[in-house]
């Protein structure tokens, strides 16, 4: 995205009962298991739904406490909580199938910390860190209220509302802001796509969600009514995994900075935190909001690179897009790997990532989310850095 300029520019957000967001649900709940049996187990998983039949897939390293019917008992369970009793895909009645086996003990000898060895990344990659000063979560406004969109629909829907009576788990919502002199001001257009019950009307729906999106954006930003669009097609009876397949790792924009930074291109659900696909990603993601929230940049980039084995970064960059408060990029780069070790080890102990705390990050997004001290989840969130950091660059 760029800082200056007047632009347009769109992100997408997905609910949680969206095909692909249920079977990241899916592989964050078999996580939650392992991690509360064992802080220390490897998970790996991969779902995958479609009409009545759920699959679970991967490679694990647990106790034998963690049973495949445990495993299959909570799917249902997770569907369950999202809302699925439809013909097509019910919690009870839907075939699942688990086929986790062993990790491969070549992955294992190159993660596992041995004599002199320290603990090394589970797999080579590129991960990048991002946050901006768009809104007080310090996240790029067009994902943050699309994100927001879906959630006050979700909540009112589990709440049964009688405002959202007929609406189903399945939904999408799109926001498009204008952006002058690289800020945003309003939106140009809003789509929301969202299952309903066979006798609900377009024009209904529509007048339904017209006030829900409106108070969910700052006042003053909705969209002309003509560039509000609700069920484009006219129907959305059909949905969830019986109305499309849903693969885990597949929303990997909707999950990060919805296309406002660069993406890696390593998903997130399902994986353990010695994964850096997954770890580090949090962790840059922290240094990044860190960094902004101190005042030394309106912008911040970062990007970590890995070999599967090897415990320290290959490479470390940040980016502050010209947004610096008289700070050096390089000098930055120095202070963080000084306040935080991105060892995979390190970033799990800083973080506190050996915890079944993931259910939670499965839908509407992994960043912009307020830490809960009492659960554990999202610490990746937190602004502990900001006086060091202030300290570091004499603020």
């Amino acid at each position: 995205m760029r800082d200056r300029g007047d632009y347009l520019f769109t992100s997408e957000s997905v609910s949680e009962g969206h095909p692909d967001k249920v079977a990241d649900r899916i592989s964050d709940t078999v996580l939650d298991c392992f991690l509360s049996h064992d802080p220390h187990a490897r998970v790996a998983c991969e779902t995958l739904v479609t009409t009545n039949r759920i699959v679970i897939a991967g490679e694990v390293r647990g106790p034998a406490t963690v049973t495949k019917d445990l495993l299959i008992h909570l799917a249902r369970m997770a569907v369950h909580d999202i809302g699925y009793e439809q013909e097509g895909f019910h919690w009870q009645k839907a075939e699942v199938e688990c086929h986790l086996h062993a990790q491969s003990a070549h992955i294992a000898m190159g993660v596992d910390a041995a004599g002199n060895k320290d603990e090394g990344a589970g797999d080579q990659g590129i991960m990048f860190g991002y946050a901006c000063t768009e809104t007080p979560e310090l996240m790029p406004a067009p994902i943050y209220y699309s994100h927001l969109i879906l959630r006050r629909i979700s909540e009112m829907r589990r709440n049964k509302d009688p405002l959202v009576a007929g609406l189903l788990p399945d939904a999408k919502s799109q926001v498009t802001l204008r952006y002058v002199d690289g800020k945003p001001v309003g939106a140009t257009s809003v789509v929301v796509s969202t299952q309903h019950v066979e006798d609900l009307e377009q024009a209904e729906i529509k007048r339904m969600l017209w006030p829900i999106v409106e108070s969910s954006l700052p006042k003053g930003w909705m969209c002309p009514p003509e560039e509000f669009y609700v069920n484009p097609t006219g129907r959305f009876v059909i949905g969830g995994p019986d109305g499309d397949c849903g693969l885990t790792g597949r929303k990997i924009i909707v999950d990060t900075y919805g296309g406002a930074c660069p993406h890696g291109g390593g998903a997130f659900s399902g994986k353990d935190p010695t994964k850096v696909d997954r770890s580090a990603a949090y962790a840059c993601r922290y240094i990044a909001k860190n960094v902004v929230a101190a005042g030394l940049a309106d912008r911040c980039t970062i990007q970590v690179s890995y070999a599967i084995g090897v415990a320290k970064p290959l490479s470390v960059y940040f980016d502050l897009h010209g947004t610096g408060k008289d700070v050096d990029e390089v000098r930055l780069a120095k202070v963080v790997n000084e306040l935080v070790n991105l060892s995979p080890r390190g970033i799990r102990q800083h973080l506190q990532l050996n915890r079944p705390i993931y259910v939670p990050t499965s839908a509407y997004g992994h960043f912009g989310r307020a830490p809960d001290p009492e659960r554990g989840t999202f610490t990746w969130e937190k602004t502990d850095l900001v006086d060091e950091l202030k300290r570091a660059f004499g603020r």
